[in-house]
């Protein structure tokens, strides 16, 4: 049947999870919408992960993340410098826009 899902077609439906733990050690689970590299560093553009697709907010926030190392290995922070965030928060917007097709009046302000 042409109708049905191969096993390539329903990882590609899978959604890209990222469980991280904040400063209280609690586990926040966030959904990759989009990866990019900008100057050199690599960044993701995350969101909440919500299980349940009747729950999805519109207003989900989206958050920006460095991907960086160190003599531990691999972390990843929130964008938090104005001119960072900026700059690859456009990238993004960009991005973003061609891959969801969105229009300009479809975005309410900056990311962060």
């Amino acid at each position: 049947m042409a109708d049905e899902l191969n096993p390539e077609m329903m990882q590609e439906a899978a959604p890209d999870l990222l469980t991280l733990e904040d400063e209280d050690g609690k586990e926040c689970t966030f959904e990759v919408i989009d990866a990019t590299e900008v100057n050199g560093t690599r960044y993701l553009a995350v969101i909440p992960y919500q299980e349940d697709p009747e729950s999805l907010d519109e207003e989900a926030e989206l958050i920006l993340m460095r991907i960086g190392t160190d003599d531990a290995g691999e972390y990843m922070d929130i964008v938090d410098d104005d001119e960072e965030l900026l700059t690859v928060g456009k990238v993004f917007e960009e991005r973003l826009k061609a891959m969801y097709d969105i229009d300009d009046d479809e975005i309410d302000g900056p990311v962060s």
